[in-house]
């Protein structure tokens, strides 16, 4: 039996990967603040058309895979806790590590980041803040990535026990150029046929539904790949070709777009629909980020002597996705005077963002009982 030293060695490159998608999140809410398309609690103009593009160009390429790599993460270690637990221990461990922060959030800091961004003349943000809590008010943000693995969760228990136990074992066989093909093409029609019935931008039961077709499946495949180890087992040969691929792919949704005269006003809706550039767009996207998560996984599992800090920061993660909303929206608001250099204030704040969330997340693990959930 391998032990926990091994494995902690050969997956300490995973918890690195989950700082950087961690600070990701950070600078991707911070970029929609500044410009970027996409809903936030807070939303500036960008200054102008350039910094608006970069920052959408920066946000779309974020969400074509840091959230699904998320969930990919997620998947590979549900299996290991579901091994190690039982049934009954892995339910109320997530119920728990899960539960309480979507609670906590929705109910405190959710309503806190309003107040932030929306206290009326007249009224200070702490009495808002007191008012919305006081009315129950409830808003999920950016737990919602908590709230779906929850879910995910739930069904995977139900299909341990309807499924037979190999279905969860993926062979080695699987990490190959043409697995990566096909399992992109699925993703990209699937994507295609969910934005049918809910576009990208529309929630059902506070989930963006239009981009669950690769939550869902690199979930799953995370569970599956786990017993094999697959995600420490990516190479050169299979990295770097889709690296190349991923970077090739990035331009070419944007060059349609130019092409289609949406730079001019024309229509170049992509959310979903019977049309060329939905349909571009649900495929762009895998194409993205199937290279961007292979290489990842190759480059942080071979890179040599790795900067030390990162290991303390891979406690913090979660606890630092759960607080950073208040605080890119306060120092948001905080700012506001300098709104209109929009890439310069994306720098900064997004900057502070990371320290203060890190900061703060270091703290919070210190108190009672913390780390059991965080």
């Amino acid at each position: 039996m391998m032990t926990n030293t091994m494995q902690s060695s050969r997956t300490y490159f995973l918890d690195r990967i989950r700082v950087l998608l961690t600070a990701l999140v950070i600078l991707h809410h911070t970029a929609i603040m500044y410009g970027a398309e996409g809903g936030w609690y807070l939303r500036y103009k960008a200054s102008a058309q350039a910094s608006g593009l970069l920052l959408t160009l920066f946000c779309s390429v974020n969400q074509a895979f840091f959230m699904g790599m998320f969930f990919l993460l997620a998947g590979y270690f549900s299996t290991r806790s579901f091994e190690s637990k039982g049934p009954r221990r892995f339910f109320t461990d997530r119920l728990l590590r899960l539960g309480v922060p979507i609670l906590v959030f929705g109910f405190l800091l959710g309503p806190l980041s309003i107040a932030l961004a929306e206290t009326p003349t007249g009224e200070t943000v702490w009495s808002f803040w007191w008012y919305l809590m006081g009315r129950a008010t409830f808003s999920i943000g950016p737990l919602w990535f908590a709230y779906a693995l929850l879910i995910f969760s739930v069904a995977y228990l139900l299909l341990r026990f309807l499924s037979p136990r190999k279905f969860w074992h993926l062979p080695e066989a699987a990490l190959s150029g043409r697995g990566v093909l096909l399992f992109a093409l699925v993703w990209g029609f699937a994507a295609f046929t969910l934005r049918l019935w809910v576009p990208t931008g529309q929630e059902r039961g506070s989930l963006q539904i239009g981009y669950f077709a690769s939550y869902i499946l690199l979930f799953f495949f995370g569970c599956a790949a786990s017993q094999a180890r697959l995600l420490e087992k990516i190479d050169r040969k299979l990295a770097l070709p889709w690296g190349w691929i991923s970077l090739l792919t990035i331009p070419s949704l944007f060059t349609y777009a130019i092409l289609s005269g949406a730079l001019k006003g024309g229509a170049f809706h992509v959310n979903g629909g019977w049309t060329m550039p939905a349909f571009a767009y649900a495929m762009w996207e895998p194409f993205v980020a199937c290279g961007i998560m292979l290489m990842l996984l190759w480059r942080f599992r071979v890179s040599t002597n790795p900067w030390a800090f990162w290991k303390k920061l891979a406690p913090l993660c979660f606890a630092a996705f759960i607080v950073h909303t208040p605080i890119v929206v306060g120092l948001g608001m905080m700012s506001q005077s300098w709104k209109d250099y929009s890439l310069a204030m994306f720098l900064t704040v997004g900057a502070a963002s990371l320290v203060l969330s890190f900061g703060v997340a270091a703290l919070l693990i210190k108190l009672p009982g913390a780390k059991k959930i965080l």
